[in-house]
C-alpha cells in the first residue's frame, strides 16, 4: 500500500473512529481477506492490493517458546536459526540468493505462541518463494555440522545481548520468571548454554516432526496477486505434504497474581539503575482485552501518556519510559497464552526504587478513581489506533499480521475487528481494567542497580561477567 494510501486509509478509520456507532457499522475500513484450508490442513490467507507490484509472504507456525521441550530453554530460537540452514534439495544459502538476488528481503522470528518467516520481492518470485518454503516445510538438512554452527550462532547472540549488555533483557527473561508459575509461561526462551549445548539431532528432527506440518502452519500472502492464483500455487507446492501428528496443547493459563514479586539485582555493566514492572494481563479476546490496550496507550504509549509526562518530564525520577503488553516480543494483539504489560525505565540515582512505585501507583489511582475525561481517551484510542493501521502498511507486515491472526485467534478477519473493539472502549471500561489489574497484589518489580550503589542497597557486589569461550 502507498504511502498516501495508508495516509487515507488512516485518516478514514480515525474519522470512523470518532463518528456515531451507525455511522461506524455503515462505512467500515475492511481489509480484503480470503481464505482457503488444504486437505492437508495447511490455511491460506490471501489480502489482495494493486498499488504495488510486489508481494508479502508470512509462512508461521503453531509453535514458539511457550511449547519448546523442558530442559531445552531457547530450542525453539535455535530451531528458527536451523530453518535457514538448508535442505537436501536446496542447500544452505539459496535461499538467500534467490530472494536477495532479486531485490527481496526475508527474517524470522521466535515468539511465545509462533514462529515467523517472513519475505517480500517482487510479484514475479512469489513462485519461488513458496517452492522453498514447501522445500523446508518437508525436511531440513539435520547434519550434526549445521546444528553444532546455530547451537555457536544462538550462544553469541546471548553473549552480545545479555551477559555483554548493561541490564541484559532482565526485563523480559527475569521479569516472566518472577511473574509466572508454569514453566512454559516463566522459562528464558533465549536459553540457557548448557540446554542449547544438549540439543541434539533428535531433539531437532522431532521437532521438525511434531510442529512444522502443513496443518500446523498458515501462509499470508498480500499484494499483486489475486486469491484464486495463489491458491493455486500453494496447492501446486504444499499440496502433497501430508499432515502430520501434533502433540497436545499443554494447559498454559495461570490466574492472576495475589501477592507482589519482587526482586533486586546488581548489575556490573550498568551505569545507572533501572526498574522491570509487570502485571498480568487479561485473555486474549477476554471482555477486558481491548479496554487493557487502551489503558496502556494511555498511560505508557509514547511521550504524550500519563506516566511518561509525570515521572520523566515532571517529578523527573526517570531518564527513560519504554514497555507495553506483551513487551518487548510482541505487541497487545499477538499473544494466545498468558503475558504482561511491562514497564522498563532507567531511574535517576538519587531516587528511590519505592518512589517510583508510588508514583506510579499515582497515575493508576487517579484513572481508578476519576476515571478518565472523555478527551484524553478519544486522543488513547486515536493513537492507538493510527499505530495499528501504520503497521499493517508494508505488504510483508500486513501477511504476517494475517497469517498470525488466524492462528492466535482461528480468524484473519479478526484484524478488521481490532478497530472496532478499540473504538467501542469506555471511560468506564478503562476505569474497570485499571482497577482489576494494575494492582500490587498482581504486580511484579525488579529492581537491577549497577555495581557501586549495591552495597547500599544490600547486594553483594556483582562478579563481571564470566568470560564465554568463542565459536
Amino acid at each position: 500500500m502507498h504511502r498516501k494510501a495508508v495516509i487515507g486509509s488512516a485518516l478514514a478509520l480515525l474519522a470512523w473512529l470518532s463518528a456515531p456507532v451507525a455511522a461506524q457499522q455503515a462505512d467500515r475500513w475492511t481489509i480484503p481477506i480470503q481464505t482457503h484450508t488444504l486437505d492437508n490442513g495447511l490455511t491460506v490467507v490471501v489480502s489482495e492490493d494493486r498499488s504495488s507490484p510486489t508481494v508479502g509472504v508470512s509462512v508461521v507456525y503453531h509453535v514458539g517458546m511457550r511449547l519448546e521441550p523442558e530442559n531445552r530453554t531457547g530450542f525453539a530460537h535455535l530451531f528458527e536459526h536451523l530453518m535457514f540452514q538448508g535442505t537436501p534439495v536446496a542447500p544452505k544459502g539459496v535461499f538467500d540468493r534467490v530472494i536477495q538476488g532479486g531485490g527481496g528481503i526475508l527474517n524470522g522470528s521466535t515468539r511465545a505462541d509462533f514462529t515467523n518467516y517472513i519475505e517480500t520481492a517482487p510479484v514475479s518470485a512469489l513462485r519461488p518463494i513458496l517452492w522453498l518454503e514447501a522445500d523446508r516445510m518437508k525436511t531440513l538438512d539435520f547434519s550434526p555440522q549445521n546444528l553444532r554452527n546455530q547451537q555457536d550462532v544462538v550462544k553469541e547472540e546471548i553473549r552480545v545481548n545479555v551477559h555483554n549488555q548493561p541490564y541484559g533483557l532482565f526485563f523480559w527473561t527475569d521479569l516472566n520468571r518472577l511473574a509466572f508459575q508454569k514453566w512454559a509461561n516463566a522459562h528464558d526462551g533465549y536459553g540457557s548454554f548448557e540446554d542449547l549445548e544438549n540439543a541434539s539431532l533428535a531433539d531437532v528432527e522431532a521437532f521438525h516432526r511434531d510442529y512444522y506440518g502443513p496443518n500446523n502452519a498458515v501462509i499470508g500472502v498480500v499484494g499483486d496477486v489475486s486469491a484464486r492464483e495463489v491458491f493455486a500455487l500453494v496447492e501446486e507446492y504444499f499440496g502433497d505434504i501430508p499432515a502430520r501428528p501434533t502433540p497436545p496443547r499443554p494447559d498454559v493459563s495461570e490466574p492472576l497474581n495475589t501477592r507482589e514479586r519482587r526482586e533486586a539485582q546488581a548489575d556490573p555493566l550498568a551505569q545507572v539503575p533501572a526498574l522491570a514492572v509487570g502485571w498480568k494481563v487479561p485473555e486474549q479476546g477476554s471482555p477486558d482485552h481491548a479496554p487493557m490496550a487502551v489503558l496502556t496507550q494511555l498511560l505508557a504509549g509514547g511521550d504524550a501518556s500519563r506516566l511518561y509526562q509525570g515521572l520523566v518530564k515532571g517529578r523527573a525520577q526517570l531518564l527513560n519510559l519504554d514497555g507495553g503488553i506483551n513487551w518487548p516480543l510482541g505487541g497487545a494483539w499477538d499473544y494466545a497464552g498468558p503475558t504482561q504489560l511491562v514497564l522498563f525505565a532507567l531511574y535517576k540515582p538519587d531516587v528511590a526504587p519505592d518512589a517510583v512505585l508510588a508514583a506510579i501507583d499515582e497515575e493508576i489511582a487517579r484513572i481508578v478513581q476519576e476515571g478518565v475525561p472523555e478527551e484524553a481517551l478519544a486522543r488513547s484510542k486515536t493513537k492507538l489506533l493510527a499505530d495499528y493501521v501504520d503497521g499493517l502498511e508494508p505488504f510483508i507486515s500486513r501477511a504476517d499480521e494475517l497469517a498470525k491472526a488466524q492462528v492466535l485467534w482461528g480468524d484473519a478477519e479478526t484484524l478488521n475487528r481490532i478497530p472496532e473493539w478499540i473504538a467501542g472502549v469506555t471511560a468506564a471500561d478503562v476505569q474497570r481494567v485499571a482497577r482489576t489489574y494494575l494492582t500490587t497484589a498482581n504486580r511484579t518489580v525488579i529492581d537491577r542497580v549497577p555495581a557501586a550503589l549495591a552495597p547500599a542497597r544490600g547486594l553483594a557486589a556483582p562478579a563481571a561477567p564470566a568470560a564465554q569461550p568463542t565459536p
